[in-house]
């Protein structure tokens, strides 16, 4: 289901002379978008509710007060996760310099966010010149400033690691070690260690630590309390968790809850 200007065709938003152009629409709890890429970059964010973002490279969690930049030609799809109020832009990076170049998180200031908010107002086919390139040029340079945020989790294509990823995503709170999955797998426990890292990147425990904060955070956005999360994620007390949160992010789990995008 997709309403406000969801009824035009991205690709209205690519066929365009403007570098910049924004979009806005709304989705309910549960919606998925499909499989999709863009010919432009996109700087894919919600005022309101939590976006679930699947692609080859792996899977991102996007809460409030956070935006995905995805690279052109980026294959995803985009679960939600509470009602999302989506505010979009799609930015010709070929036209415009000082880009990430990979798919990553980042901090939405509240200038940024602003922006956003205005943007979607703005005609596709707004002169080059005047308030409304200015307000895109400016979206432009607080999008340069943004900082990344490690809201990624990478996936393998190993069949045995993938075992193993796929069942701590779905039972963060599984307390197997590295070992026990090795038993399991038919496999040295030193096979698993050097298939994580090469893999993903990480080691085993920081992929589950990494699993847990972010299945924390789809709990979170689904407005679940932080008790129960704590639990679900295999911790014995809230505040245990709270301080790994907080350690992980530089901020407690409220921060990230659907209010703390109005704040």
């Amino acid at each position: 289901m997709r309403t406000n200007s969801a009824h035009r065709k991205f690709q209205d938003f690519h066929d365009v002379e403007q570098p910049t152009v924004a979009m806005e629409v709304d989705y309910p709890s549960g919606a998925v978008t499909g499989w999709h890429s863009h010919p432009r970059a996109q700087l894919l964010y919600a005022i309101d509710g939590v976006m679930l973002v699947d692609s080859a490279a792996g899977f991102w969690v996007v809460p409030p007060n956070r935006a995905l930049w995805l690279i052109a030609g980026e294959r995803h799809s985009v679960r939600m996760a509470g009602l999302v109020k989506m505010r979009t832009a799609y930015i010709d990076a070929t036209r415009i310099g000082d880009l990430p170049e990979q798919t990553c998180v980042l901090n939405v200031s509240p200038l940024l966010r602003e922006l956003l908010v205005a943007a979607v107002q703005v005609p596709v086919d707004y002169a080059e010149r005047g308030r409304e390139a200015t307000l895109m040029a400016l979206l432009i340079h607080e999008l340069r400033r943004a900082t990344t945020l490690p809201l990624h989790l990478p996936m393998p294509e190993d069949d045995r690691l993938k075992t193993i990823c796929d069942a701590l995503a779905e039972k963060p709170a599984d307390a197997a070690t590295a070992q026990d999955w090795a038993g399991r797998l038919g496999v040295s426990s030193k096979t698993v260690h050097r298939l994580f890292l090469k893999e993903t990147g990480m080691t085993f425990a920081q992929w589950r630590e990494q699993a847990r904060l972010l299945f924390a955070l789809r709990r979170i956005a689904e407005g679940a309390r932080v008790i129960d999360i704590a639990l679900d994620c295999g911790y014995a007390s809230q505040s245990a968790f709270a301080a790994m949160f907080r350690r992980h992010f530089g901020a407690p789990p409220s921060s990230f809850g659907a209010s703390a995008s109005r704040a």
